[in-house]
């Protein structure tokens, strides 16, 4: 009886593992509008880093960077998941385009390095961390190309703003990763 109670009621790998990168898509795309603007950067705060990084550490890096293609594919078909109203191509036209690429980046990061952290919160929120400032870098670098921009005013309006806001998402995520990966790991 009791091996009965202990049992799942999805059981199915491949639709939990569907469900969490449909989970993730989602929880991205509506981060992006969770925004708030500010006046001097074309680029807005937003959630989506807060997910991007939980969906790494915890997916892994086929899972995890499926997420990610699977958010850039839905934005550039024309579904409204971007941050701002463009959707469509026109959208890597923009000055934030570069961050789309960093959340690939930071992804590949995380499923490579998470492991190194063995469970400990501190370096798994340095390995957040050092992803994030990727995801960042690759922000500034394609803010630096598209407005041309130097790499002082790049930094300044793509980098600095944001670093407060995302030491809080990379401590959160890292302390919530390491409450929830032991379960999602059982069942996944």
């Amino acid at each position: 009886m009791e091996s009965i109670l202990k049992k799942e009621v999805i059981v199915n790998r491949v639709i939990l593992k569907s469900l969490a990168v449909v989970f993730f898509v989602t929880a991205i795309s509506l981060g992006a509008f969770v925004r708030i603007p500010l006046a001097f950067t074309p680029v807005p705060l937003t959630l989506q880093t807060f997910f991007v990084l939980l969906s790494a550490g915890l997916l892994g890096l086929r899972l995890g960077l499926l997420v990610q293609l699977t958010y850039i594919f839905l934005g550039v078909t024309g579904v409204s998941v971007f941050t701002g109203i463009s959707t469509g191509l026109i959208y890597f036209l923009g000055p934030t385009a570069g961050y789309l690429f960093g959340f690939i980046a930071a992804t590949i990061f995380i499923a490579r390095f998470i492991k190194y952290s063995r469970g400990n919160i501190y370096s798994t929120m340095g390995v957040f961390f050092l992803a994030n400032l990727l995801l960042l870098l690759c922000g500034v670098i394609w803010l630096k190309m598209s407005l041309h921009l130097d790499w002082i005013k790049s930094f300044a309006i793509g980098f600095i703003p944001f670093l407060p806001g995302d030491t809080l998402k990379v401590t959160l995520a890292a302390f919530l990763l390491l409450k929830i990966k032991p379960r999602i790991k059982s069942i996944l």
